[in-house]
Protein backbone atom coordinates (compact mmCIF):
# COMPACT_ATOMS: atom_id res chain seq x y z
CA UNK A 1 0.00 0.00 0.00
CA UNK A 2 0.99 3.51 -0.46
CA UNK A 3 2.35 5.43 2.28
CA UNK A 4 0.48 9.02 3.08
CA UNK A 5 1.71 11.95 4.29
CA UNK A 6 -0.74 13.25 7.15
CA UNK A 7 -1.45 16.38 9.12
CA UNK A 8 -3.57 16.96 12.26
CA UNK A 9 -5.54 20.45 12.78
CA UNK A 10 -6.37 20.91 16.57
CA UNK A 11 -3.35 18.25 17.18
CA UNK A 12 -3.42 19.45 20.73
CA UNK A 13 -6.69 18.45 22.07
CA UNK A 14 -7.76 15.56 23.73
CA UNK A 15 -9.09 13.81 20.42
CA UNK A 16 -6.26 15.40 18.48
CA UNK A 17 -3.59 13.65 20.93
CA UNK A 18 -5.56 10.36 20.44
CA UNK A 19 -4.55 11.32 16.27
CA UNK A 20 -1.43 11.37 17.22
CA UNK A 21 -0.97 8.18 19.22
CA UNK A 22 -2.90 6.08 16.24
CA UNK A 23 -0.38 7.55 13.41
CA UNK A 24 2.42 6.25 15.46
CA UNK A 25 3.75 3.18 13.56
CA UNK A 26 0.17 2.91 11.60
CA UNK A 27 1.01 0.85 8.37
CA UNK A 28 -0.37 3.54 5.83
CA UNK A 29 0.17 6.87 7.39
CA UNK A 30 3.15 8.84 8.69
CA UNK A 31 2.16 11.69 10.61
CA UNK A 32 4.10 14.49 8.99
CA UNK A 33 2.57 18.19 10.42
CA UNK A 34 0.79 19.19 13.28
CA UNK A 35 -1.40 22.59 13.76
CA UNK A 36 -3.03 23.84 16.20
CA UNK A 37 -4.25 27.45 17.86
CA UNK A 38 -1.90 30.85 17.67
CA UNK A 39 -0.94 30.09 20.93
CA UNK A 40 0.51 27.09 20.27
CA UNK A 41 1.90 27.87 17.12
CA UNK A 42 6.02 28.11 16.70
CA UNK A 43 6.22 25.92 19.69
CA UNK A 44 7.35 21.92 19.51
CA UNK A 45 4.40 19.93 20.09
CA UNK A 46 5.76 18.10 23.25
CA UNK A 47 6.28 22.33 24.44
CA UNK A 48 2.73 22.81 23.32
CA UNK A 49 0.84 20.41 24.47
CA UNK A 50 3.27 19.79 27.72
CA UNK A 51 1.15 19.06 31.03
CA UNK A 52 -1.97 18.31 29.24
CA UNK A 53 -1.17 15.03 27.83
CA UNK A 54 -4.19 13.04 28.47
CA UNK A 55 -3.06 9.48 26.46
CA UNK A 56 -2.07 6.48 28.94
CA UNK A 57 1.09 5.88 26.13
CA UNK A 58 3.78 8.08 26.20
CA UNK A 59 3.95 10.98 23.58
CA UNK A 60 5.23 9.45 20.27
CA UNK A 61 9.07 10.22 19.43
CA UNK A 62 8.02 10.88 15.88
CA UNK A 63 5.58 13.99 16.85
CA UNK A 64 7.68 15.64 19.89
CA UNK A 65 10.04 17.92 17.73
CA UNK A 66 7.39 18.87 15.15
CA UNK A 67 7.19 22.72 15.14
CA UNK A 68 3.20 23.46 15.37
CA UNK A 69 1.34 25.54 13.03
CA UNK A 70 -1.11 28.37 13.08
CA UNK A 71 -4.18 26.42 12.01
CA UNK A 72 -5.71 29.50 10.26
CA UNK A 73 -2.76 31.56 9.51
CA UNK A 74 -0.75 28.70 8.20
CA UNK A 75 -3.63 26.70 6.27
CA UNK A 76 -1.69 26.80 2.72
CA UNK A 77 2.05 25.93 4.50
CA UNK A 78 0.13 22.85 6.08
CA UNK A 79 -1.90 22.21 2.65
CA UNK A 80 1.14 21.94 1.05
CA UNK A 81 3.70 19.77 3.46
CA UNK A 82 0.27 17.01 3.53
CA UNK A 83 -1.38 14.47 1.54
CA UNK A 84 -4.48 15.04 3.80
CA UNK A 85 -5.74 16.07 7.04
CA UNK A 86 -7.37 14.66 10.07
CA UNK A 87 -8.90 18.04 12.22
CA UNK A 88 -10.36 18.34 15.65
CA UNK A 89 -10.37 21.46 16.64
CA UNK A 90 -12.21 23.71 19.60
CA UNK A 91 -14.28 26.51 17.51
CA UNK A 92 -17.34 27.72 16.85
CA UNK A 93 -19.38 25.86 13.87
CA UNK A 94 -19.00 28.43 11.78
CA UNK A 95 -15.20 29.01 12.29
CA UNK A 96 -14.86 25.18 11.75
CA UNK A 97 -17.25 25.15 8.65
CA UNK A 98 -14.53 27.74 7.00
CA UNK A 99 -11.29 26.50 8.35
CA UNK A 100 -12.53 23.11 6.51
CA UNK A 101 -13.97 24.42 3.59
CA UNK A 102 -10.69 26.51 3.65
CA UNK A 103 -8.21 23.23 3.25
CA UNK A 104 -10.45 21.65 0.95
CA UNK A 105 -10.23 24.44 -1.69
CA UNK A 106 -6.57 24.06 -0.89
CA UNK A 107 -6.84 20.78 -2.20
CA UNK A 108 -6.19 19.22 0.93
CA UNK A 109 -8.93 16.44 1.94
CA UNK A 110 -10.04 16.74 5.53
CA UNK A 111 -11.20 13.35 7.52
CA UNK A 112 -13.25 15.63 10.37
CA UNK A 113 -13.79 14.62 14.01
CA UNK A 114 -15.99 18.06 14.51
CA UNK A 115 -19.86 18.20 13.99
CA UNK A 116 -19.69 21.20 11.67
CA UNK A 117 -19.99 19.85 8.59
CA UNK A 118 -22.50 16.66 9.20
CA UNK A 119 -25.42 18.37 7.84
CA UNK A 120 -24.05 19.72 4.76
CA UNK A 121 -25.81 18.08 2.16
CA UNK A 122 -22.62 17.14 0.09
CA UNK A 123 -20.43 15.72 3.34
CA UNK A 124 -20.47 11.78 3.53
CA UNK A 125 -20.88 10.94 7.13
CA UNK A 126 -19.69 7.83 7.21
CA UNK A 127 -19.32 4.83 9.31
CA UNK A 128 -17.23 2.34 6.88
CA UNK A 129 -18.82 -0.91 8.12
CA UNK A 130 -22.49 1.05 7.31
CA UNK A 131 -22.89 3.39 4.87
CA UNK A 132 -19.00 3.13 3.12
CA UNK A 133 -21.72 3.67 -0.44
CA UNK A 134 -22.21 7.86 0.64
CA UNK A 135 -18.03 8.28 0.09
CA UNK A 136 -19.77 8.96 -3.84
CA UNK A 137 -21.16 12.00 -3.06
CA UNK A 138 -17.52 13.49 -2.66
CA UNK A 139 -17.77 14.00 -6.61
CA UNK A 140 -20.47 16.32 -6.57
CA UNK A 141 -18.82 18.23 -3.57
CA UNK A 142 -16.10 18.78 -5.78
CA UNK A 143 -18.11 20.18 -8.50
CA UNK A 144 -19.34 22.76 -5.79
CA UNK A 145 -16.07 23.62 -4.37
CA UNK A 146 -14.43 23.85 -7.70
CA UNK A 147 -11.84 21.33 -6.64
CA UNK A 148 -10.14 18.24 -8.18
CA UNK A 149 -8.55 16.70 -4.70
CA UNK A 150 -9.84 18.38 -1.63
CA UNK A 151 -13.40 17.61 -0.48
CA UNK A 152 -14.57 17.32 3.75
CA UNK A 153 -15.45 14.05 4.93
CA UNK A 154 -16.69 13.30 8.11
CA UNK A 155 -17.61 10.97 10.73
CA UNK A 156 -20.51 10.74 13.13
CA UNK A 157 -20.72 11.58 16.93
CA UNK A 158 -19.25 9.28 18.85
CA UNK A 159 -22.21 7.95 21.48
CA UNK A 160 -24.01 6.42 18.09
CA UNK A 161 -21.62 3.41 17.82
CA UNK A 162 -22.80 2.07 20.84
CA UNK A 163 -26.73 1.55 19.43
CA UNK A 164 -26.54 2.45 15.33
CA UNK A 165 -24.15 -0.78 14.60
CA UNK A 166 -26.27 -3.16 16.64
CA UNK A 167 -29.63 -1.84 15.16
CA UNK A 168 -28.15 -1.76 11.26
CA UNK A 169 -28.41 -5.53 10.84
CA UNK A 170 -31.81 -4.51 12.56
CA UNK A 171 -33.35 -2.67 9.57
CA UNK A 172 -34.49 -6.03 7.39
CA UNK A 173 -37.00 -6.88 9.73
CA UNK A 174 -38.80 -3.57 9.83
CA UNK A 175 -37.03 -1.77 13.20
CA UNK A 176 -39.65 0.65 13.67
CA UNK A 177 -38.71 2.64 16.53
CA UNK A 178 -35.79 2.63 19.14
CA UNK A 179 -35.09 4.00 22.86
CA UNK A 180 -31.95 4.92 23.58
CA UNK A 181 -29.83 6.24 26.75
CA UNK A 182 -26.45 6.84 26.55
CA UNK A 183 -24.22 6.92 29.37
CA UNK A 184 -21.44 9.16 28.17
CA UNK A 185 -17.81 9.09 29.88
CA UNK A 186 -16.16 12.67 30.24
CA UNK A 187 -12.86 11.79 27.82
CA UNK A 188 -16.14 12.46 25.34
CA UNK A 189 -15.82 16.13 26.63
CA UNK A 190 -12.42 16.28 26.00
CA UNK A 191 -11.45 16.26 30.04
CA UNK A 192 -10.13 13.73 32.78
CA UNK A 193 -11.07 13.69 36.20
CA UNK A 194 -8.00 15.74 37.56
CA UNK A 195 -9.34 18.65 34.79
CA UNK A 196 -12.40 18.02 36.04
CA UNK A 197 -12.83 16.81 39.77
CA UNK A 198 -16.88 18.14 39.90
CA UNK A 199 -17.37 14.63 38.03
CA UNK A 200 -15.94 11.93 40.47
CA UNK A 201 -18.34 10.63 42.03
CA UNK A 202 -21.02 12.37 40.08
CA UNK A 203 -23.91 11.91 37.14
CA UNK A 204 -25.08 15.01 34.78
CA UNK A 205 -27.94 14.14 33.24
CA UNK A 206 -27.91 16.62 30.27
CA UNK A 207 -25.10 16.91 27.32
CA UNK A 208 -25.47 19.87 25.42
CA UNK A 209 -27.26 18.87 21.86
CA UNK A 210 -26.13 15.44 22.25
CA UNK A 211 -29.59 13.78 22.48
CA UNK A 212 -30.69 15.55 18.73
CA UNK A 213 -27.20 14.06 17.38
CA UNK A 214 -28.41 10.77 18.91
CA UNK A 215 -31.97 10.93 17.36
CA UNK A 216 -30.73 12.59 13.95
CA UNK A 217 -27.16 11.56 12.54
CA UNK A 218 -28.77 7.93 12.21
CA UNK A 219 -31.10 9.04 9.74
CA UNK A 220 -28.59 10.69 7.92
CA UNK A 221 -26.05 7.30 8.08
CA UNK A 222 -29.34 5.12 6.16
CA UNK A 223 -29.84 7.99 3.59
CA UNK A 224 -29.72 7.46 0.17
CA UNK A 225 -27.56 10.52 -2.37
CA UNK A 226 -30.19 12.07 -4.66
CA UNK A 227 -29.21 14.44 -6.98
CA UNK A 228 -25.54 15.56 -5.39
CA UNK A 229 -27.17 15.01 -1.78
CA UNK A 230 -27.19 12.66 0.98
CA UNK A 231 -31.51 12.80 2.19
CA UNK A 232 -31.33 11.47 5.65
CA UNK A 233 -34.22 8.23 5.76
CA UNK A 234 -37.71 8.42 7.65
CA UNK A 235 -37.01 5.99 9.96
CA UNK A 236 -36.44 4.03 12.45
CA UNK A 237 -37.71 6.68 15.23
CA UNK A 238 -35.37 7.15 17.54
CA UNK A 239 -35.82 8.65 20.90
CA UNK A 240 -32.66 9.54 23.12
CA UNK A 241 -31.49 10.55 26.70
CA UNK A 242 -27.97 11.45 26.58
CA UNK A 243 -25.72 11.26 30.69
CA UNK A 244 -22.11 12.35 31.47
CA UNK A 245 -21.01 9.76 34.05
CA UNK A 246 -17.96 9.23 36.02
CA UNK A 247 -16.07 7.11 33.60
CA UNK A 248 -12.69 8.08 31.65
CA UNK A 249 -13.35 6.06 28.58
CA UNK A 250 -16.35 4.14 27.22
CA UNK A 251 -20.09 4.99 26.04
CA UNK A 252 -22.49 2.34 26.99
CA UNK A 253 -26.28 2.78 26.19
CA UNK A 254 -29.69 0.53 27.19
CA UNK A 255 -31.19 0.39 23.27
CA UNK A 256 -34.88 -0.57 23.47
CA UNK A 257 -36.55 -1.51 19.87
CA UNK A 258 -39.92 -1.94 18.54
CA UNK A 259 -40.50 -3.74 15.27
CA UNK A 260 -43.01 -3.21 13.12
CA UNK A 261 -46.39 -5.87 13.02
CA UNK A 262 -45.67 -9.49 12.29
CA UNK A 263 -42.02 -8.78 11.64
CA UNK A 264 -40.36 -9.52 14.77
CA UNK A 265 -37.08 -11.50 14.88
CA UNK A 266 -36.64 -14.07 17.37
CA UNK A 267 -33.71 -13.50 19.76
CA UNK A 268 -31.72 -16.69 18.11
CA UNK A 269 -32.11 -14.69 14.78
CA UNK A 270 -30.44 -11.65 16.05
CA UNK A 271 -27.52 -12.78 17.48
CA UNK A 272 -27.13 -15.09 14.69
CA UNK A 273 -27.03 -11.65 12.83
CA UNK A 274 -24.93 -9.53 14.83
CA UNK A 275 -22.04 -12.10 14.56
CA UNK A 276 -22.64 -12.36 11.01
CA UNK A 277 -22.14 -8.56 10.62
CA UNK A 278 -19.43 -7.58 8.28
CA UNK A 279 -19.15 -4.35 6.12
CA UNK A 280 -16.48 -2.85 3.60
CA UNK A 281 -14.13 -2.21 6.61
CA UNK A 282 -13.64 -6.11 7.11
CA UNK A 283 -14.03 -6.97 3.54
CA UNK A 284 -11.06 -4.46 2.34
CA UNK A 285 -9.28 -5.64 5.12
CA UNK A 286 -8.61 -2.30 6.55
CA UNK A 287 -5.73 -1.87 9.21
CA UNK A 288 -7.70 -0.29 11.81
CA UNK A 289 -11.00 -2.66 11.14
CA UNK A 290 -11.93 -4.93 14.28
CA UNK A 291 -11.78 -8.44 12.49
CA UNK A 292 -15.27 -9.23 14.47
CA UNK A 293 -17.46 -5.76 14.15
CA UNK A 294 -20.18 -6.75 17.08
CA UNK A 295 -19.34 -8.76 19.89
CA UNK A 296 -22.41 -10.43 22.22
CA UNK A 297 -21.13 -11.67 25.48
CA UNK A 298 -23.50 -14.17 27.46
CA UNK A 299 -22.36 -13.20 30.36
CA UNK A 300 -25.81 -11.26 32.42
CA UNK A 301 -23.20 -8.71 33.72
CA UNK A 302 -21.20 -7.66 30.33
CA UNK A 303 -20.50 -5.58 28.72
CA UNK A 304 -18.46 -3.42 30.74
CA UNK A 305 -16.71 -0.68 30.43
CA UNK A 306 -13.73 -1.22 31.88
CA UNK A 307 -13.21 -4.88 31.06
CA UNK A 308 -14.45 -4.71 27.33
CA UNK A 309 -14.43 -1.32 25.82
CA UNK A 310 -10.66 -1.60 24.56
CA UNK A 311 -11.92 -4.76 22.65
CA UNK A 312 -10.38 -5.20 19.32
CA UNK A 313 -7.59 -2.25 20.08
CA UNK A 314 -10.77 -0.09 21.25
CA UNK A 315 -12.21 -0.29 17.84
CA UNK A 316 -15.40 -3.13 18.11
CA UNK A 317 -18.81 -2.52 19.56
CA UNK A 318 -19.32 -4.92 22.77
CA UNK A 319 -23.38 -6.51 23.25
CA UNK A 320 -24.92 -7.63 26.14
CA UNK A 321 -28.48 -8.86 28.20
CA UNK A 322 -30.45 -8.90 25.00
CA UNK A 323 -33.96 -10.12 25.80
CA UNK A 324 -37.35 -9.56 25.52
CA UNK A 325 -39.36 -6.36 27.12
CA UNK A 326 -42.63 -5.55 28.44
CA UNK A 327 -43.39 -2.58 26.60
CA UNK A 328 -40.98 -2.72 23.38
CA UNK A 329 -40.14 -6.13 22.09
CA UNK A 330 -36.53 -6.54 23.34
CA UNK A 331 -33.68 -4.55 25.03
CA UNK A 332 -30.12 -4.77 24.94
CA UNK A 333 -26.73 -3.02 26.19
CA UNK A 334 -24.35 -1.55 23.64
CA UNK A 335 -20.74 -0.56 24.56
CA UNK A 336 -17.84 1.44 22.11
CA UNK A 337 -14.32 3.08 22.81
CA UNK A 338 -15.63 6.65 22.22
CA UNK A 339 -11.95 8.19 21.74
CA UNK A 340 -11.01 5.16 19.47
CA UNK A 341 -14.01 3.88 17.40
CA UNK A 342 -16.03 7.41 18.52
CA UNK A 343 -13.28 9.81 17.84
CA UNK A 344 -10.32 9.46 16.24
CA UNK A 345 -10.02 5.64 15.14
CA UNK A 346 -13.20 6.39 13.32
CA UNK A 347 -11.39 8.84 11.45
CA UNK A 348 -8.43 6.88 11.12
CA UNK A 349 -11.12 4.00 9.85
CA UNK A 350 -12.64 6.43 7.47
CA UNK A 351 -9.59 8.11 6.27
CA UNK A 352 -8.62 4.36 5.12
CA UNK A 353 -11.65 3.27 3.34
CA UNK A 354 -10.89 6.84 1.46
CA UNK A 355 -7.61 6.23 0.36
CA UNK A 356 -8.64 2.18 -0.66
CA UNK A 357 -11.34 3.61 -2.90
CA UNK A 358 -9.24 6.18 -4.10
CA UNK A 359 -10.31 9.12 -2.72
CA UNK A 360 -6.87 10.22 -1.40
CA UNK A 361 -4.03 9.99 -3.39
CA UNK A 362 -0.46 10.36 -2.22
CA UNK A 363 2.03 12.98 -3.80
Amino acid sequence: MKQYKVGVIGGTGMVGQRFITLLEQHPWFQLTAVAASARSAEKTYEEAVGSRWAMETPLPQEARNLVVLDAQADAEKMAEQVDFCFCAVDMNKEEIRALEERYAKLECPIVSNNSANRWTADVPMVVPEINADHIQIIEAQRRRLGTKRGFIAVKSNCSLQSYVPALHPLLKYGLDRALVCTYQAISGAGKTFERWPEMVDNCIPYIGGEEEKSEQEPLKLWGSIRDGEIVKATGPAITAQCFRVACLDGHMAAVFVKFQEGKKPSIEEIKADWAAFRGPAQELDLPSAPRQFLHYFEEPDRPQTRLDRGLEKGMAISLGRLREDSQYDYKFVGLSHNTLRGAAGGAVLLAELLCAKGYIEAD
